[in-house]
């Protein structure tokens, strides 16, 4: 663990995956964290781990798609110390025929995953463009880059988030903010990808999965602390990442 430093990061949706991972990987970095997801109680282990390993953090229950919640949540952020990182990473991957997608489902699918970003990156902006340094970065899927079959609703509103992402980062990049969207092109080894697998393939598919085959969370971490370290001269704005043995 190294020193402590006077600034924040901002996980919203820090799940027990990605979201997580992040929390940790920059409460290892000496950042103040602040981790927000909606059931503020499913966000205890990770405080645990965070502080056992001497790393600080501060939890709170969120409702991103929630205007108020939103601002509120980065003001209380940026007041504790500067907010210098602020991560997007709500996903609302559902799977439904077309026919079977209810407009409940497609508004609500893109009030998370998109317009919810909308809220996070412009409230996160304003808090660092006077200082004219912070980065912004969006969680994003393959589904941001092409619909697949029952994607309608996920792929609509991640096209959107990437979409965004753009005009933000072409609008706040040469005023000093790094905005990056990451696509996520894979699986990630979580309990609800392996059910899956289990439940598509059988047991033995899981079983003879090979190591690495899966996105680790943590690793997938590490890209957002690399995206987080480049200089301004050579930011990425788009970061794909896969296993080594993902075809694409």
């Amino acid at each position: 663990m190294t020193a402590p430093r006077n600034a924040t990061v901002a996980v919203i949706g820090a799940g027990d995956f990605i979201g997580g991972e992040i929390a940790k990987r920059f409460a290892a970095e000496g950042y103040l964290v602040f981790a927000g997801r909606r059931q503020a109680e499913k966000l205890e282990p990770l405080k645990a781990e965070i502080e056992a390993a001497g790393g600080r953090v501060v939890t709170r229950g969120l409702d991103a798609r929630d205007e108020d919640q939103v601002i509120a949540f980065l003001a209380e952020a940026e007041a504790a110390a500067p907010l210098e990182v602020c991560v997007f990473n709500i996903g609302a991957n559902v799977n439904f025929p077309l026919l079977e997608t209810t407009s409940r489902v497609f508004r609500k699918v893109w009030e998370m995953a998109c317009f919810a970003g909308f809220l996070a990156g412009r409230e996160a902006a304003r808090h660092m463009l006077p200082r004219g340094r912070g980065s912004i970065f969006f969680t994003g899927a393959t589904a941001g880059l092409r619909g697949g079959v029952g994607y309608a609703a996920f792929a609509s509103a991640k096209f959107g988030l990437r979409a965004l992402a753009q005009s933000a980062a072409r609008e706040l990049g040469p005023q000093g903010l790094h905005v990056a969207h990451l696509v996520i092109d894979a699986g990630v080894d979580t309990a609800w990808v392996r059910e899956r697998i289990r439940a598509r393939e059988g047991e033995a598919a899981v079983e003879a999965l090979e190591p690495d085959r899966l996105m680790r969370p943590a690793a997938v971490a590490e890209a957002y602390w690399a995206l987080h370290q480049q200089p301004r001269d050579a930011w990425t704005f788009e970061m794909e990442i896969r296993p080594y043995g993902e075809k694409w």
